[in-house]
């Protein structure tokens, strides 16, 4: 960890004054609000706390702070927001960010277990319940996976290829998240005892129709166990909203931890001493803490005040000046750099253009004017504290800033399209040249004689981000283009940016998806894919409506293509299209997951330079969960 000897010397002559020192800095600095920290709701009145399945007899769960062993507990902060609704992994509306979550690199594997586990640092699936690699026939319609052996369910059931196929098909049948993510890519699934093949659906010329989303749905999706399932169907008599909704107390799991206890206050998992993974073909041991813990704080300033003062561990929020809580507080808190941007960047919040708006679908240079014209450093500065590699050293294209990506385009054959930002003259200078000037004399440039007048938009409170939309709308007001900020709330911000015929917002943001096997691809699908254009409450891609035929035609090349060199040049054109035609801008890099660490009672979390290469995802996402196995007390 940072400089963890000198910290940890730190923490020992300041534990006694910490308190103190907290009172002073807690109200020195706001942290923004989460980037996906869902609107304020209503919340139901908190029920009994259910014990879990096969708990220790002696042990209650308990919400006071203090009462679970300090030494024995891991507290996070900026996962869990609000009640968990639901244990039912198969269903919807769970609100359970511990247990059930799509991480943003790879399924949170806590409770409920993928068949492989995906590492962002080195783009591989690691195996989890399954044995070994997967394998692919010749032409990709056939993926073979095998189960460990030492897989079990926590009632001590093995965990077999019917559980898997089992998964899908509910998924399907139902409509949940596996199967709406997943159906049209995986024609069917088949088992042979703990031995599964998965056939990829096929076009009508008989090729497979994505490769790559079949094998992220082997990191992307938890298997939940097939006798499970069935006792589900049955008391629900197959109807698909009762299912759904279940609440699933009765789960069964195949993970570290279960269900302990939930209510308004705080959710606890427990340990499973009983875990098939601390067998020697997985991890070897059990997970270091016996309990994972998260208090429901009210807002991001709420949990960063916690960790400081140490009721908390891991923090998965954005810190503005992250540095300053230890070069100035003295506290004992790690990132995984040592320096800027402290966490690995793996998304892109990025400002679409609205295609449904002429101005900005007929004029490719206002679009690339004004996207050269931003202040990029000003926002990595300002809205990111820098957080985030600036454009200069990561040249923008459509990959994000990790050396994978970058190593999958030819950085020389679009040197001449890309912008670092701020370039006002050469901004203005294109504009002239598109003829799309001021003609009246009031400051500002017209189209079809009107004055080119746009918003630029993102949710209110979320603070980072309406900081990088203020500096869209100064970059427009140096060229003579009026852009005025709008921010409205997250419930209806929510209703109009996946409304495919939306003309209110001109410019907003959103970000396109941060890590998973089929990245890059998915990521240019999103940016350039016009599957998404016209589909109603489009929350999966291409948000400003773009239509590119040679885009389509290049993208749709990539899945199929396994020779390296190819699938470079491919990517190489869809960059230039891409920087050419300026759908939409990059304004920021962006770690995935904010991976902040109090280590006053745990410390061995990942670093970048520890040699372990275990991602920062918190300890509990995709391969990241792997930290929970090198924890270590504080001594």
């Amino acid at each position: 960890m940072k400089n963890n000897l000198i910290k940890k010397l730190i923490s020992i002559v300041a534990v006694s004054a910490m308190t103190a020192s907290l009172l002073a800095g807690c109200g020195a600095q706001e942290a923004a609000a989460p980037a996906a920290e869902p609107a304020a709701t209503e919340e139901p009145a908190a029920e009994e706390p259910a014990p879990a399945d096969e708990a220790p007899a002696e042990e209650e769960a308990t919400t006071a702070e203090g009462e679970l062993p300090r030494d024995e507990t891991l507290y996070f902060a900026g996962q869990q927001w609000g009640v968990v609704n639901s244990w039912n992994v198969i269903g919807v509306n769970q609100n359970n960010s511990m247990a059930i979550a799509g991480g943003a690199s790879g399924y949170r594997t806590l409770m409920f277990e993928t068949l492989y586990m995906y590492d962002p640092l080195s783009g591989k699936c690691m195996p989890l319940l399954a044995d070994g690699d997967y394998k692919w026939n010749d032409d990709q319609t056939e993926l073979s996976v095998k189960i460990k052996d030492a897989a079990k369910w926590s009632d001590g059931s093995d965990v077999t290829g019917a559980d898997v196929v089992r998964t899908f098909d509910i998924g399907v049948e139902i409509g949940n998240g596996t199967g709406s993510t997943y159906g049209a890519y995986i024609d069917k699934i088949e088992a042979d005892g703990k031995n599964i093949t998965i056939y990829s659906a096929l076009t009508d010329d008989g090729k497979p129709v994505n490769p790559l989303f079949v094998i992220d749905f082997l990191t992307g999706t938890p298997i939940a166990q097939a006798a499970w399932i069935d006792t589900l169907y049955d008391r629900c008599g197959g109807d698909a909203n009762a299912i759904l909704n279940d609440p699933g107390e009765d789960i069964v799991w195949s993970g570290p931890y279960t269900k302990y206890f939930a209510d308004d206050q705080k959710v606890v998992l427990i340990r499973d001493d009983n875990y098939w993974g601390q067998d020697a073909s997985m991890w070897g041991s059990l997970p270091v803490p016996k309990y994972i813990a998260h208090t429901i704080y009210a807002d991001n300033p709420a949990g960063q005040a916690a960790l400081q003062a140490g009721e908390v561990d891991v923090c998965q929020q954005f810190i503005s000046n992250v540095q300053d809580l230890w070069e100035k507080d003295g506290l004992p808190i790690s990132t995984y750099y040592e320096e800027a941007p402290y966490g690995v960047c793996l998304t892109m919040p990025t400002a679409w253009y609205n295609m449904n708006m002429p101005v900005l679908a007929d004029n490719a240079a206002l679009r690339k004017a004004i996207a050269m014209a931003v202040d990029y450093d000003s926002i990595i500065a300002n809205a990111m504290t820098n957080q985030s590699p600036s454009f200069s050293d990561v040249p923008r294209s459509l990959m994000n800033p990790t050396d994978g990506e970058q190593a999958l385009y030819d950085h020389d054959a679009v040197k001449d399209l890309q912008w670092a930002g701020n370039d006002i003259d050469g901004a203005i200078a294109l504009l002239d040249e598109a003829g799309l000037k001021d003609s009246d004399g009031d400051g500002y440039r017209e189209y079809n004689g009107e004055k080119i007048s746009l918003n630029a938009v993102c949710p209110n409170g979320w603070t980072d981000w309406q900081a990088a939309m203020e500096i869209v709308a100064a970059a427009g007001e140096k060229i003579g283009v009026e852009i005025t900020t709008l921010y409205p709330e997250w419930d209806i911000y929510q209703t109009v940016f996946v409304d495919p015929s939306q003309t209110e917002y001109a410019i907003f943001m959103w970000s396109p998806e941060a890590a998973s096997p089929s990245n890059p691809w998915h990521r240019v699908n999103q940016f350039l894919g016009s599957e998404y254009v016209g589909v109603e409450n489009n929350w999966s891609g291409n948000w400003g409506q773009y239509k590119n035929d040679e885009a389509d035609k290049l993208i749709k090349q990539i899945p199929l293509t396994t020779d390296a060199n190819e699938v470079k040049e491919l990517y190489t054109e869809l960059t230039k299209i891409y920087l050419t035609e300026v759908p939409s801008f990059s304004l920021m890099y962006r770690p995935s997951l904010f991976h902040a660490v109090n280590e006053s009672v745990w410390t061995n979390f990942p670093s970048a330079d520890d040699g372990r290469n275990i991602p920062p995802l918190d300890c509990t996402d995709g391969y990241g969960i792997a930290a929970l196995y090198g924890l270590e007390l504080v001594e």
